[in-house]
């Protein structure tokens, strides 16, 4: 009968090599797999965040209304402001009032009207707001910040709309509603991105 060789310590050593290596390149490939899988889900939410930052937006802007409110308890009869330094912010501030504020059968000690404000803060897109248009001497408004890692923060208006090319004006102060709103966001993830937002035409700058 032939004797049985046994693995020569070699022989033993190569294999143990050869089993590590493939080890690596697994744990390799799934640490490839699972960084993937974390910065594709950290893509997806910051394009969601993204999307509900510019649904704020353009549900403030399309149902805009030109509603003067008082500022400190004084009159004014501005119903929408936009530029440099507005709200404090650290770039362009834009503040209006909207309405369609839901307030199923007036159960909540306030209107549908509710003014807003946007502004850049310490590399934030936030949202102002507060619970009544008219806020009483001393009132700070409520904060949401939208958007972080936002670089620049800019608003243009449109007031006429037979002008070829368009002329979009940096600043506005009125008393009644521009034709139109551009936001330019310039961010650290996407870029910059332009929206332009037509604003209801009853009652404002561009009603016939």
């Amino acid at each position: 009968m032939g004797t049985s060789r046994g693995f020569t310590l070699l022989e033993i050593l190569i294999a143990m090599a050869i089993f590590t290596l493939i080890g690596l390149a697994a744990n390799g490939v799934l640490t490839t797999v699972l960084n993937s899988d974390a910065i594709s889900s950290e893509r997806v939410e910051k394009l969601q965040t993204l999307q509900r930052a510019m649904l704020f937006l353009e549900r403030d802007l399309l149902q805009a209304v030109p509603r003067a409110v008082r500022i400190n308890g004084e009159q004014n009869e501005r119903v929408i402001t936009g530029g440099a330094n507005q709200l404090e912010s650290q770039s362009d501030g834009l503040a209006l009032v909207r309405t369609g504020w839901h307030n199923p059968q007036l159960i909540l000690p306030r209107s549908t009207l509710q003014g807003v404000g946007y502004r850049l803060y310490d590399g934030q897109l936030q949202r102002l707001y507060g619970n009544h248009p008219d806020n009483v001497i001393g009132h700070e408004p409520k904060i949401k910040t939208l958007l972080t890692d936002v670089e620049d923060f800019r608003v243009q208006f449109l007031t006429e709309t037979g002008q070829r090319p368009l002329k979009w004006e940096d600043t506005y102060v009125g008393t009644v509603l521009p034709k139109a709103v551009a936001v330019d966001i310039l961010s650290k993830d996407f870029g910059r991105i332009r929206r332009e937002f037509l604003l209801p035409s009853p009652g404002g700058a561009n009603a016939p």
